[in-house]
């Protein structure tokens, strides 16, 4: 057993982790192998102990059931064909606005998230449906791809949530009331996106042109197109009602989610075999995944912490006479340089068991912080070098767009997010009114 200063523990735990990464570890088995390493070296072999302790309450909560049911949700949507219906939809109704096929987009992204919970969902059917319709219409590629990779992020705020499923798992926070706080935030941010594509098209209508004459449709065809938002309006209704309104609890309504999601397909002629068997197995792969980062980054927190570790930040705090809001603004710019290289899970797992105490006790409300993270995880996805829609959009774009193309259009966007999220940080309310009115 040795004595070390935490300071020490810290460099041993974070550098090993992430040259273990580097080397092509996975996340799971770098935190596994550095805490491994580090309770063995601090407590001997009793320290790992620590591992069965971490598994068995990680494993242990009712909530993780809900996880891979909105994941098969989220899967059997997308191959479900209804985007395609969505953005037919979004033709007709907005396709005579300049940039309205952007703002229409904008507004599948919202609508999709509602049903996927997800990032890629959206980004990846929209990239292979509107991206090529849009670029036929004369739009802009910068404008096309930044529009759906930002309006693709909008999968982590507008619940349900996977990330804020799992975050409510490692803070122990209601899932419902993280629900009510991203509503209103991921609406802010589509409202933000929305209006800087129709400012951007009104000045430069070349960006994003109107449909010409011939393909605009009368007042009946829009109304019959309407017809196509019913099915996936009843789902969201259906998920975030039971959940928010306290019907059933965030698993129970998983359920419902997954069984609408499959009347959805078999009601298009989409449900079959293949479907299944597709949906069945990535939830697996993906549910697997999810929960062996969990246990191995549980068991990484725990021990970092009970080396006394953990103190070194408040230490930093109190030598440095740092303002509470200060200490925010730290850890914000923290998950904003965390996402240039680590995947939106990896950055959760690590830093949320180390910030959320500290967060309580500066007097914050840890909602409140949740949505903030949240904010800072769409960033993340937008970022260069290793932003993940940036990838998304990169394996569905044609060889015309470049990568530089698709890094610069995702710069406009996440500046937009940086003001969204200052608004949030200056008026909490616009997080905490609906969960404050619900709750």
């Amino acid at each position: 057993m040795l004595n070390l200063d935490p300071m020490i523990i810290t460099a041993i735990m974070f550098l090993s982790m992430i040259v273990l990464m580097a080397i092509g570890a996975p996340l799971a088995w770098a935190l596994m192998i550095s805490g491994m390493g580090s309770a063995y070296m601090m407590f001997g072999p009793g320290g790992l102990d620590f591992l069965l302790s971490s598994a068995y309450s990680t494993m242990d909560n009712f909530l993780l059931v809900a996880l891979p049911l909105f994941i098969f949700m989220g899967l059997v949507l997308e191959r479900s064909g209804i985007t395609d219906d969505l953005f037919e939809m979004m033709h007709k109704l907005m396709g005579s606005l300049p940039g309205g096929l952007g703002i229409g987009t904008i507004l599948i992204c919202a609508l999709i998230a509602a049903m996927a919970g997800v990032s890629g969902a959206a980004t990846v059917s929209l990239g292979i449906i509107a991206l090529p319709a849009m670029l036929k219409r004369g739009y802009h590629k910068r404008l096309v791809t930044g529009t759906i990779m930002a309006g693709g992020a909008l999968g982590f705020l507008i619940p349900p949530s996977i990330l804020m499923i799992v975050y409510a798992f490692l803070a122990r926070e209601s899932v419902g009331k993280l629900f009510a706080a991203g509503l209103v935030p991921g609406l802010m941010l589509a409202a933000i996106y929305m209006a800087y594509i129709l400012i951007r098209c009104r000045i430069n209508p070349s960006l994003g042109p109107a449909a010409p004459v011939e393909e605009r449709f009368s007042a009946k065809e829009k109304l019959m197109s309407l017809r196509h938002v019913i099915a996936p309006g009843l789902l969201v209704t259906a998920v975030l009602g039971c959940i928010i309104g306290g019907v059933t609890s965030p698993s129970e309504a998983s359920a419902v989610g997954a069984g609408g999601a499959m009347l959805i397909a078999a009601l298009r002629g989409r449900l079959n075999w293949s479907l299944l068997r597709y949906a069945m197995l990535s939830t697996a792969k993906i549910t697997g995944m999810l929960l062996w980062i969990a246990i191995a980054a549980v068991f990484f927190s725990r021990i970092y912490m009970g080396l006394g570790a953990g103190m070194i930040v408040s230490d930093f705090i109190n030598d440095f006479s740092l303002s509470p809001y200060t200490v925010i603004i730290i850890m914000l710019i923290s998950f904003f340089a965390l996402g240039m290289f680590l995947d939106d899970f990896a950055i959760l797992f690590i830093t949320i068991p180390l910030y959320v105490p500290i967060v309580r006790d500066l007097g914050f409300d840890t909602t409140w912080f949740a949505v903030l993270f949240i904010i800072s995880m769409q960033s993340a996805y937008l970022t260069p070098p290793f932003g993940y829609n940036l990838f998304y959009m990169r394996s569905v774009a044609p060889k015309s767009i470049t990568i530089v193309d698709i890094y610069r259009s995702a710069l406009p966007y996440v500046a937009l997010q940086i003001v969204g999220l200052a608004l949030i940080v200056l008026f909490p309310s616009i997080a905490l009114w609906l969960p404050n009115l619900l709750f």
